[in-house]
């Protein structure tokens, strides 16, 4: 994969964000790292920029499509086109159906559906000019079995695949591809303070999962890293399931 190829990831200050932005950057590819956390975004960074990648920080709203476009125009100055976007912002709150108001189930699909579209939308543009390009979406197995008390999040991430499966049909002659990588069970921060909160009962979920661990943030960054090589130039439109076959 040639190592001039510009990366865009969103929700990059922590979890499985950072994973993605981590693998991407210690690869050699100059590495926008995109999230709402300014301060802990930049200690990142950082530590990225220490270690010798090249790399890009901006605070960005991702439901908010005049940030976004602020920040590639300053990715474009600082790091060059874009042609890798990893669209992976995104939040998990708890609330049964019931108790839900529409400002929760609005919030909810403001940052993980339309903010994927924002992200994804204002790339394409350099994608389209280089007749080369890979989206990535971080999706979610609860997009595809339901997550309990969740339905305005797995509303949005089966809302992200079918977005993915589209965009895979109308770009792949543009020499495009789009896929989306769902994760189940993964140890991040966000989870951990479900844990605390007493909403998340990891050690009753494990022994419902074929392999029983949590997932990794660097389980779901290589695949994200594969998709977007040349070698995975002819897949498109898939689901690429990393949950431990918690989802078969």
């Amino acid at each position: 994969m040639s190592k001039d190829r510009v990366v865009v990831v969103t929700g990059a200050a922590g979890g499985i964000g950072l994973g993605i932005a981590q693998s991407f950057a210690r690869k050699g590819h100059p590495t926008a790292l995109l999230d709402v956390q300014d301060e802990l975004l930049r200690q990142e960074t950082d530590k990225l920029s220490a270690e010798g990648a090249r790399v890009f920080a901006q605070k960005v709203d991702v439901s908010n499509r005049e940030e976004i476009d602020d920040a590639y125009a300053a990715i474009r100055k600082e790091l060059g086109p874009i042609t890798i976007v990893v669209p992976n912002a995104g939040i998990a709150p708890m609330v049964p159906f019931t108790d839900m108001t529409h400002a929760q189930w609005q919030q909810v699909m403001d940052i993980n559906l339309t903010g994927v579209f924002h992200t994804i939308q204002a790339a394409t543009p350099d994608m389209l000019e280089a007749s080369w390009g890979r989206i990535v979406t971080i999706s979610s197995h609860a997009g595809q079995s339901g997550g309990m008390h969740m339905a305005h999040y797995s509303a949005s991430k089966g809302g992200v695949i079918s977005l993915t499966k589209g965009l895979a049909r109308e770009l792949a002659a543009k020499g495009i591809t789009v896929n989306t990588v769902a994760p189940s069970v993964c140890e991040t921060p966000q989870m951990h303070r479900a844990m605390d909160a007493g909403q998340f009962p990891l050690e009753a979920i494990i022994p419902m999962i074929p392999i029983p661990r949590a997932g990794q943030p660097e389980d779901i960054a290589g695949t994200c890293v594969f998709l977007a090589s040349d070698e995975a130039s002819y897949i498109t439109g898939q689901v690429i399931g990393v949950n431990g076959g918690m989802y078969i």
